[in-house]
């Protein structure tokens, strides 16, 4: 006959054991098991197949993938947030991790406005020469203590070209009298203003509606971008002019990097490394006559090559002195970077 005290006794083995084991199995479990995921939303103002918005696609679904979940990216195209100034205040409150100023990088972070200036950087070598060196370092040190925002990796969307329904674009003359929609900065009016064009400041959410109505003539944009923004729907001729390198970069809020495990700022690193390719590939690929004209042929668009240098000459002559003067040391390492 089993005592009371004896079952007590019984129960108190089994609940000890018991614990005892869940404790072992708990503590051989992996590590991620115990850990609760980092949830991160990364909004952008659009959805792929947009070069930067497949970009950043990439590294979402990439960061928590091979972290196991430990970081849970959300990728929030074009359904979150839309104007670069709310995403970027907001990654800056934290009210989100990740964002970009995408092309309004040098309105939001006034010291990449020399990378505007027309033909200062030629080459996307040159460019990732830059943005991937002690400048881009430097860039990200100063983020990170005047706007509370840490690089993720530096990208452009690719040079801009002109985009019109008048004419092909074939010499600075030939842009004479075309009012050419530009993004709402100053030194892209001045850039096109230069060239012999009017430039006409506008938000892209205007442009389509623009152009149908004579609003404008017609824009710039990278070649990619020309198929998913549709812009073939209002234009005629696109020419290569090479004008506008608008470098750009995924910023996370501060507090929430230095929330992670060192292992897990290097994996983001890395990933936004390979993010930053991804966008080179799918700019770069298309970004040439052949390219281009290839990619456009079937939406029946016309594609022409610019005399580049003679564009060249008219900006160092009536723009460069004076940023050269606005940004003399930033300057020096640019120019004497190889392109």
């Amino acid at each position: 006959m089993t005592t009371w005290p004896s079952r007590i006794h019984r129960r108190r083995v089994i609940s000890v054991a018991g614990g005892l084991g869940a404790a072992l199995a708990l503590r051989g479990a992996p590590a991620i098991a115990q850990t609760t995921p980092k949830k991160m939303i990364l909004a952008h103002n659009g959805p792929p197949p947009e070069s930067s918005a497949a970009a950043y696609q990439w590294f979402a679904n990439e960061l928590t993938a091979r972290s196991k979940g430990e970081i849970d990216v959300d990728f929030r195209g074009g359904t979150l947030l839309t104007k670069e100034i709310d995403i970027i205040n907001a990654v800056k409150a934290g009210n989100i991790a990740l964002g970009s100023p995408v092309g309004a990088a040098a309105t939001l972070f006034p010291e990449m406005g020399v990378f505007l200036v027309p033909y200062l950087v030629s080459t996307y070598e040159q460019g990732y020469r830059i943005l991937n060196g002690p400048i881009g370092q430097a860039l990200d040190e100063l983020f990170q203590k005047k706007y509370g925002v840490k690089v993720m990796f530096f990208n452009d969307s690719g040079f801009r070209h002109i985009w019109n329904s008048r004419r092909p674009i074939y010499e600075p003359s030939d842009l004479r009298g075309l009012k050419i929609r530009v993004q709402p900065a100053k030194i892209f009016a001045e850039g096109i203003n230069a060239l012999g064009g009017v430039a006409v400041p506008m938000a892209w959410s205007e442009v389509m509606t623009g152009a149908e109505q004579g609003v404008i003539d017609g824009g710039d944009l990278p070649v990619f971008n020309i198929v998913p923004l549709k812009v073939y729907e209002v234009t005629k001729y696109l020419s290569l002019t090479y004008h506008s390198y608008s470098p750009s970069f995924l910023a996370m809020n501060l507090a929430v990097w230095n929330g992670l495990r060192p292992d897990q700022q290097k994996l983001a690193l890395e990933v936004g490394r390979g993010a930053q390719q991804v966008m080179r590939n799918l700019n770069e690929t298309v970004d040439s006559l052949e390219g281009a004209k290839k990619l456009l042929e079937p939406y029946k668009l016309p594609v022409n090559a610019a005399d580049v240098p003679a564009f060249k000459k008219v900006v160092q002559e009536k723009m460069w002195p004076a940023y050269q003067k606005q940004y003399p040391e930033m300057w020096e390492k640019i120019v004497s970077t190889p392109a």
